[in-house]
C-alpha cells in the first residue's frame, strides 16, 4: 500500500559551519498547485533555482515557504573579503547624499559593510557554504515528506473510517426499500379509503408501479457503493491522489442529493443527510491531500 501525504507539514533542520550557525525551515500548507518560495541570505541567493528544482522534484502539490538563515558567530575566524570597487561606489553616493544634506551624520563603517555586495566570505568558504546549505535543504526537505506521510497516514484512517460509516448507511438504505415501497402502497390505499373514492384496481397498480420507479434509489445505492470502492482503490494506490480523491467525494455527494431528493420516507431522508455529512467529512480533509 502506497503513501498517502498531506500538504501540510513543518521541518526545521541547522548545522555549524565555518561561517556560522546554518539553519533551513520548510513550512508547507495546502494548495492547487506546487508554489515554491524561498528567503535566503545573500551569499545563498543564487542556489534558488536549484533548491526549488530539489523541491519539485520531490513534491507535487502545496504552498511551500522555505527560510534559510546564516547567524555569524563570534568565535568563527572565517575570511572576509571587501568589494573595493563596490566599496567605493557606496562611498561616493553616501558623499553626493552629504553634501545634499546640511545636518548629515558621518558615515558609520559598519553599516557600510552592510550594505549588499561590499563584504562577503571569502570565495572558497563560500563554495563551502553553499554545498552544506544544499545538503541541509535536502536533510530538511527529507524530514518534511516523512511528517507529510505521518499526517498523510491519519487522513487516509480518517477516511477509511467514514467510508465505512457510508456502506453502514448505503446497506441500511437498501434494508428499508421493501418495507418503504410497502408503506407508500398502503398510505395510497388509505388514502383513497379517505376519499371514498371509486378507481380502477388496474389503473391504480399502474400508478403504484411509476409511484415505485419514480422514487427507486436502487442506482443511486450502487453508484454510492461503486465511488466508496474507487475511493477506497485510489488510497492503497497513494502518490498524489488529492485532486482524483476531491472529484470522487462531488460524486458521492451528487449520489447522496439525488437520493435525498427522491426520498419519501423519513428513515431514508435522515440516512440521505447522513450521507452528507459524512462526505462532507471526507472532503474537508481531502483539502489537504497532496
Amino acid at each position: 500500500m502506497a503513501a498517502i501525504y498531506s500538504m501540510t507539514a513543518f521541518a526545521r533542520e541547522s548545522m555549524d559551519t565555518g561561517q556560522g550557525a546554518l539553519m533551513v525551515e520548510i513550512r508547507a500548507v495546502n494548495h492547487r498547485y506546487l508554489d515554491c518560495s524561498f528567503k535566503l541570505p545573500d551569499a545563498l541567493r543564487n542556489l534558488e533555482v536549484r533548491l526549488r528544482q530539489q523541491a519539485a522534484a520531490k513534491l507535487a502539490r502545496g504552498k511551500v515557504e522555505c527560510l534559510i538563515r546564516l547567524q555569524s558567530q563570534a568565535t568563527q575566524g572565517s575570511a572576509l573579503e571587501i568589494n573595493q570597487e563596490q566599496l567605493q561606489r557606496v562611498i561616493e553616493a553616501t558623499t553626493r547624499v552629504e553634501l545634499a544634506l546640511s545636518r548629515a551624520q558621518p558615515i558609520n563603517p559598519l553599516e557600510l559593510l552592510q550594505f549588499p555586495g561590499v563584504c562577503g566570505v571569502a570565495e572558497a568558504d563560500e563554495h563551502t557554504l553553499q554545498a552544506s546549505a544544499v545538503a541541509l535543504f535536502d536533510t530538511a526537505l527529507a524530514s518534511l515528506i516523512d511528517n507529510r506521510a505521518r499526517e498523510g497516514a491519519s487522513l487516509a484512517a480518517m477516511i477509511r473510517e467514514r467510508l465505512a460509516l457510508v456502506e453502514t448507511e448505503i446497506a441500511a438504505t437498501r434494508a428499508l426499500l421493501p418495507e418503504i415501497k410497502q408503506q407508500q402502497r398502503a398510505r395510497l390505499r388509505a388514502r383513497l379509503d379517505e376519499l371514498q373514492v371509486e378507481v380502477d384496481n388496474n389503473r391504480l397498480e399502474q400508478e403504484l408501479v411509476y409511484l415505485a420507479q419514480k422514487a427507486d434509489v436502487d442506482e443511486e445505492l450502487d453508484r454510492l457503493q461503486t465511488h466508496v470502492e474507487e475511493v477506497r482503490r485510489t488510497l492503497d494506490q497513494g502518490g498524489p491522489c488529492g485532486r482524483r480523491l476531491d472529484f470522487l467525494m462531488q460524486e458521492l455527494n451528487r449520489e447522496a442529493n439525488t437520493l435525498s431528493s427522491k426520498s419519501i420516507a423519513s428513515s431514508s431522508t435522515l440516512s440521505a443527510v447522513e450521507l452528507k455529512v459524512l462526505i462532507e467529512q471526507m472532503r474537508e480533509q481531502i483539502q489537504n491531500i497532496e
